[in-house]
């Protein structure tokens, strides 16, 4: 007996060894119009299994793309649609870059930092002041989410500010008001032992 991982590696498992084997079949098939038939016959199977892709969109085009895949691209027949090229499939796509910005303080984040440095460029004013507070206030939610303690001195907010702004925005307590966050305490996983477990009495 010859199981399934001694034999050859399905180039779309889904589909099965079975129907695999009737696309083998269809590439020994000399005559053309029988040939023609035959992958004809196999559509209908997969979309049978696939009704989603038989019903997609027209010609069944996802069914004959898989058809040629199977075939590894030898399947000599006229297929209705443009099938995919073997060229795109071996493309490898684009790596795509990671951010290399640096954030000095990750618990506030890449949003802070920026919005610090538009603030230090906007021009004085009750709107420099309204954006300052609503920045300061949310470096203090971050702040204590991240470290989960409530009750934190607003000047070492303040601090933070002023780092990150390169000693540009200096504040002090009563420049700006912070308001209290309400810090959730994290869910503790509590490990039950068999002797602390409830025991049913019979």
């Amino acid at each position: 007996m010859e199981y399934n991982t001694q034999q050859r590696k399905l180039p779309l498992p889904e589909y099965g060894r079975s129907v695999q084997n009737m696309v083998d079949y269809a590439l020994t098939i000399e005559d053309r119009a029988e040939r023609q038939r035959c992958a004809n016959t196999i559509i209908n199977i997969m979309g049978s299994m696939f009704p989603y892709l038989r019903d997609a969109n027209d010609n069944n085009h996802k069914l004959w793309d898989h058809l040629a895949i199977m075939a590894d691209f030898k399947l000599d027949i006229d297929y209705p649609v443009e099938v995919v090229k073997k060229e795109s499939l071996e493309i490898k796509p684009e790596r795509i870059p990671y951010s290399q910005h640096n954030i000095r303080f990750r618990h506030y984040g890449r949003f802070i930092q920026d919005s610090i440095r538009i603030a230090i460029d906007y021009p004085e004013g009750e709107e420099r002041k309204r954006l300052l507070q609503l920045i300061a206030n949310h470096m203090k939610m971050d702040y204590q989410n991240w470290n989960n303690k409530d009750g934190m001195e607003d000047q070492k907010i303040l601090d933070d500010l002023y780092e990150l702004s390169d000693g540009k925005i200096k504040l002090s307590p009563g420049d700006i008001t912070l308001t209290e966050q309400r810090v959730f305490p994290r869910r503790r996983q509590v490990k039950m032992n068999n002797n602390n477990q409830q025991k049913k009495k019979y």
